[in-house]
């Protein structure tokens, strides 16, 4: 059942970028991402009360940790997340995302004391990054490379590139965090604070504009989001975790740019390109050898 829940959470995540591309087409970004963890906060603090018996007191230093993860993993990247998938397919985006886990490990290994500088001095796993990096080019140029160097990258691939420089801040920071408070207590008061953040350009924005502006399949890519494609899905992921350990819970997040792909064909009517299909190649081979079991190399 474990296995089926992975792969569940997997295409939650896939969804996310159907869902987010959907509605950031009738609202604004930070409207959506406000009304997105204004819900998921709340199912989050509930689930966290009944499954811990309480909601945790923060020290001063674990309240400023958790503020920064609410400004980057909830807040920036949220917000450049709707905004780039205002501007380019849901497809693309995703594979973009998927470097992040690579550039995950370079930060671990240069700013935690977590084995990954060990781990990655193994060249099969070294060589995991440039090629990750390399399949994300190859995405956002649509092929052709030297558009990179030419000026050529548009504002929707730029904010999804600042998607995962938020989280890669927020997965580095997010494990010291943890260190001493439970992934569920950390991510409902991350997702609390961001909420709270995001209300007020929300507001700046136009929220009750936008509001009376959504139609039912806005609200229900709302409500996707913020039930599957956060509680539900990270829910699942960390039962996954606890049951057959990080490394191979982790290798089902190879699924989701997968999965985003290929719901976004019939869904969005987004075409599978050359460039996207290399690209994913790249970048899937990449992950996969950044984040091999220790065993494997």
């Amino acid at each position: 059942m474990v296995y089926v829940k992975l792969l569940l959470t997997a295409l939650f995540w896939g969804g996310t970028f159907i869902a987010g591309r959907h509605v950031s087409r009738h609202l604004d970004p930070f409207t959506i991402a406000f009304l997105r963890f204004a819900t998921a906060s709340s199912l989050l603090l509930t689930l966290t009360w009944r499954q811990e018996g309480r909601l945790p007191r923060l020290t001063r230093g674990q309240f400023i940790l958790v503020a920064l993860l609410g400004a980057t993993g909830v807040f920036a990247y949220n917000a450049l997340f709707f905004m780039g998938l205002r501007l380019i397919e849901a497809g693309r985006a995703s594979l973009i995302v998927a470097t992040s886990p690579a550039f995950i490990a370079v930060a671990s290994a240069l700013f935690l004391r977590d084995g990954s500088a060990r781990l990655l001095a193994h060249p099969l796993r070294a060589a995991g990054i440039p090629l990750s990096v390399l399949g994300a080019i190859v995405v956002i140029s649509r092929g052709h490379l030297n558009q990179i160097f030419a000026g050529g990258v548009g504002l929707g691939e730029l904010c999804i590139v600042g998607c995962v420089l938020n989280w890669v801040v927020y997965s580095v920071l997010g494990k010291v965090v943890m260190r001493r408070l439970s992934p569920l207590a950390a991510v409902s008061y991350s997702a609390t604070v961001g909420a709270v953040a995001l209300a007020v350009p929300a507001a700046i924005e136009g929220l009750a504009k936008n509001l009376s502006n959504a139609s039912w399949t806005d609200w229900a890519a709302i409500a996707y989001l913020a039930v599957f494609g956060t509680v539900l899905g990270f829910v699942w992921f960390y039962q996954g975790v606890r049951q057959i350990g990080a490394p191979r819970a982790g290798l089902f997040i190879n699924f989701v740019p997968v999965s985003a792909v290929l719901l976004a064909a019939p869904l969005l009517h987004e075409p599978i390109t050359w460039s996207l299909a290399t690209g994913a190649a790249l970048v899937l081979s990449g992950v996969f050898l950044t984040n091999r079991s220790p065993k494997s190399t």
